[in-house]
């Protein structure tokens, strides 16, 4: 897409890329492009419009409000916040199995992930992982 882009921005390919076509060819790509401005005009002011009514009825509706005497907070506690749910995170797992590690401290593992390198090296020397129960 951004070779496109450039393609189309940059006077100086798009005079090699024309070169390449024929008259017809170059005429019909004209007319698609000049298409597809107008259709990307005409939503641009569809947009500018429904932003406009938008900010008219707010408009609206802030006059309404002060004419009655209603106040934002009003609002606030009849309409209150809406609840987003946010997923709870798990609790941590309790640590199932000890060991100590390389410089002499005393390590715990849950069992979960990677083992680590102290357990994995014992295990391959022939202990067992009940060896480091808790």
């Amino acid at each position: 897409m951004n070779e496109l882009v450039r393609g189309l921005t940059n006077l100086r390919s798009l005079r090699a890329a024309v070169r390449e076509l024929t008259l017809e060819q170059a005429e019909n790509a004209l007319e698609k492009l000049q298409t597809a401005i107008e259709e990307k005009r005409a939503n641009e002011a569809e947009l500018i419009k429904a932003e406009t009514e938008r900010k008219e009825r707010l408009a609206k509706y802030k006059e309404l409000m002060e004419k009655e005497g209603i106040t934002p907070e009003e609002l606030h506690e009849i309409f209150g916040t809406k609840t987003v749910s946010i997923r709870a995170k798990r609790a941590p797992r309790p640590a199932k199995y000890a060991f100590i590690d390389e410089n002499g401290e005393h390590k715990t593992w849950t069992g979960q992930g990677r083992t680590p390198r102290p357990i994995q090296n014992a295990l391959n020397k022939g202990k067992s992982l009940s060896d480091f129960e808790i």
